[in-house]
C-alpha cells in the first residue's frame, strides 16, 4: 500500500537511520540576500539490512539529502539519528565517530577518485583518514585485499594500477570498496549508475546486492531511473521539489501510484520502455 508522506515518519524499533523534518536552503544565484529551499522538511527511516530507493527528478533535493546525511553538507535544521544517536548535535571528534556507519558512493567514477593514487592507496584511504590500524600496514592491506574481493575484483590484478586504467564499471566497484572498507551499516549511493553502460548497471547492483546479503548492509539509493529502483529496493521514497510526496513498498508504488508527480514518473518510464 503506497502512502502519501505528510512529513513525519514514525520511528521503528529497527531504525537505523531516522531522519525528521530536515530542512535545506541555498543562496539563489546572482540574488545575494534570496535563499532558495531544496529540502521542505523530509522525513523518513532506514531499516537494518534495508534497501530504500529516493527517487526524483534532477534538482529535487536528492543529492543534498545523501550528501546531509552522510555528513558531507550541514542541514539547516531538523535530525539526523544513526543507531538513534542524534548526528547534528555532536561536534568534533564524537561526531566523525558517530557517522562512520555512514558511507557514500559517488555518480561519477571518473571525478570521484585521484588519478595519482593506486588502486591500494584509494581503497585504503579511509581507513587513514579516520585512524584505523594506525602503524599496522599488513593489517590494512589485508583489508583492501578483502573489500576488492568483496566486489569482484581480484586484489592481485588491481591493487598496483591507477584509475584511468580501468573501465567505469571498474571504478564503480573501486568506489564501493572504499566504502565498505570501513564496515559501514548504510551507504549513500548517489547515482551509482547513471554514467555507466547500460549493460554494466546490474551487474553493480548485484555487487551491492551480495554485499547487502554476506554483511546486512542498508543503502539509501538515490536516483532517476525507476527501473533499477524496482530492481534493487525495498521501499522508494518519491522526491518532488524538495518535499517527498509518496512513499511505501517498491512494487506497491510503481504498480498503484497515487501522487499526480508518481505518475508521471511511472508514465514516462513506460512510454520510454513501450511497456
Amino acid at each position: 500500500m503506497t502512502i502519501q508522506d505528510t512529513g513525519s515518519a514514525e520511528v521503528r524499533r529497527d531504525d537505523l537511520l531516522h531522519v525528521s523534518d530536515l530542512h535545506k536552503a541555498y543562496t539563489a544565484p546572482g540574488a545575494a540576500f534570496r535563499q532558495e529551499a531544496v529540502v521542505k522538511g523530509v522525513s523518513f527511516s532506514i531499516a537494518e539490512g534495508e534497501t530504500v530507493g529516493l527517487v526524483g527528478a534532477s534538482g529535487a533535493g536528492k543529492s543534498t539529502i545523501g550528501r546531509m546525511i552522510a555528513g558531507l553538507e550541514q542541514p539547516d535544521s531538523g535530525t539526523i539519528k544513526v543507531m538513534g544517536q542524534d548526528i547534528l548535535a555532536l561536534k568534533g571528534k564524537a561526531r566523525r565517530q558517530a557517522l562512520r556507519p555512514i558511507q557514500m558512493i559517488f555518480q561519477d567514477p571518473y571525478e570521484s577518485l585521484s588519478p595519482r593514487m593506486t588502486i591500494e592507496q584509494l581503497v585504503c584511504e579511509p581507513l587513514v583518514i579516520q585512524r584505523l590500524y594506525s602503524g599496522d600496514k599488513r593489517a590494512r592491506r589485508e583489508l583492501v585485499r578483502e573489500a576488492l574481493a568483496e566486489v569482484s575484483l581480484s586484489p592481485d590484478r588491481y591493487m598496483d594500477r591507477y584509475p584511468h586504467e580501468l573501465s567505469g564499471g571498474e571504478r564503480q566497484r573501486v568506489g564501493l570498496a572504499r566504502a565498505f572498507i570501513v564496515r559501514p551499516r548504510l551507504i549513500v549511493a548517489d547515482e551509482p549508475t547513471s554514467m555507466l553502460d547500460p549493460s554494466l548497471r546490474l551487474d553493480l547492483l548485484d555487487v551491492m546486492k551480495r554485499l547487502r546479503q554476506r554483511h546486512g548492509l542498508s543503502y539509501l539509493f538515490i536516483t532517476h531511473d525507476i527501473a533499477l529502483t524496482r530492481h534493487f529496493c525495498d521501499r522508494m521514497l518519491v522526491l518532488e521539489q524538495g518535499v517527498i510526496v509518496e512513499s511505501g513498498s517498491t512494487d506497491a508504488v510503481i504498480d498503484d501510484p497515487q501522487h499526480p508527480f508518481t505518475k508521471r514518473l511511472i508514465g514516462a518510464l513506460l512510454e520510454l520502455t513501450g511497456v
